[in-house]
This record gives C-alpha cells, structure tokens and sequence, in this order.
C-alpha cells in the first residue's frame, strides 16, 4: 500500500448528489476489481470510495462519490477535487474483491451508491461469457437515484446469463418494477442461496440484515464478500 498523487481529469454530476469523478495516476493503475482507495485529506484523515471501474487500458481510477450538504465527510472530498488539479491516494485496500477461481453463480447486491462496488466486479464479469448465473440487485431510494439504469437493463438484454433487478424504496406510481428493502427482494427470489458467491455493498444496517437473513436462507458465510464485514 502507498500513497500516490492523481490528477482530476473529470467530475460531473450522475444525480443530484452523486458525482463521478475520473483520476489520472501517473502509471497504470494497480488494483482488483471490488477494492477502494482512500483519499488523502490530511496525514490522520484518510476517506475510503470504492473504485467504479474494473482494471484496463484507460489508466484511470473512476469513483462515484454520494455527496450533498448534509453529507460533510463526503462533500469536503468533492470541493477539494473541484479546487485542485491533483489529489492524493493510498491504496488499493480490501479483500471483498471479485474471486474468479473457477465458474460460480453470484449474486451482486448495492443500496445507493455501494453500486459503485458492484458495478466495477459486474464489469470484470462480464468481460468474459458467463458460464453461471449472474444476478445485480441495485436497491435505492427513489428512481432518479438509479442513475445506472438504462445501461444495466441494456447489458441484461446483451448477456443472458445476467439478469438486473432494481428495487425502490419509495417509488412513484408509475414504477413498474420491485419494491422495500433491496436485501428482502433477494431473500423473496432464491430459495436457497447455498449455491452462490455474494457481494454487497451499502450501509452497515443492510450489509449486518443482510448477512444475518442470507446465512438462515442457506448462504455460506465464507461465500459472503464485502468490506462492511470488516467493520461489524
């Protein structure tokens, strides 16, 4: 692990509080898709993001950074970036990166913007045809927060094999699609889970719920992937 500095290619807005940022290394980037850098705010303040794009060729480091004015730890990050031409990183962190050992049914699970987890290891994913089921389940609040959505149903059309269920907590009239918790939506599709590998990412509550309902539907907790779990 080390610290390195970057340079702000790009912030722009996916939502109303959630920016993309794209980070230029001065090498190719190391990391594993699944894995998080922090960004360095000071020696003894160091915030973690999960990278939202799988290694390749771009040299670049994507985040997607949840970031409004009841948000300060988030927000400071984002102004500091707008104000800077470089930005200091260290990392990569985490061991809930993708395993990919062998053909294995997964189950990909984000609440907000924990997408960005599960969006870089969807993308590792599918680089290759898939040989077992893949399922990504986006839990957010409202529909505008989905920010992803019509570019994951577009690659669940491409790849059989992957199938993308969104879920809203507070949806409009008109939403056609699932509804609640996005952790009971899995619980309501799988009879048992034993079977599969899977990667969640979101707040503590959902993650801890999660872990909990999942083992009693027959999920192997060795099988279970996400940087939350090192925390609760």
């Amino acid at each position: 692990m080390s610290e390195f500095k970057c340079k702000v290619i790009a912030i722009e807005p996916l939502t109303e509080n959630v920016q993309r940022i794209l980070l230029q290394p001065p090498g190719q980037p190391d990391f594993k898709a699944g894995q998080y850098i922090r960004v360095v705010m000071d020696e003894g303040d160091k915030r973690p993001f999960s990278i939202a794009n799988a290694p390749d060729d771009s040299g670049l480091i994507e985040l997607h950074i949840g970031a409004a004015e009841h948000n300060p730890w988030a927000m400071q990050v984002i102004e500091r970036m707008q104000s800077a031409a470089e930005i200091t990183l260290d990392g990569p962190h985490g061991n809930a990166y993708v395993r990919e050992d062998g053909p294995h049914p997964t189950i990909l699970m984000a609440g907000g913007t924990g997408f960005s987890y599960t969006w870089s290891i969807l993308q590792q994913l599918l680089r290759t045809p898939l040989k077992e089921p893949l399922f990504l389940y986006w839990g957010t609040r409202t529909e505008a927060d989905m920010y992803a959505l019509a570019e994951l149903e577009t690659l669940a059309k491409a790849h059989s094999k992957f199938r993308f269920v969104p879920v809203l907590e507070n949806p409009s009239s008109g939403w056609q699609g699932r509804s609640g918790l996005v952790h009971q939506a899995v619980l309501e599709d799988f009879v048992s889970l034993e079977p599969y590998r899977v990667y969640i990412a979101g707040r503590f509550e959902m993650a801890g719920a999660a872990r909990e309902d999942f083992h009693q539907q027959g999920l192997m907790l060795e099988n279970l992937y996400g940087d939350a779990y090192d925390f609760i």
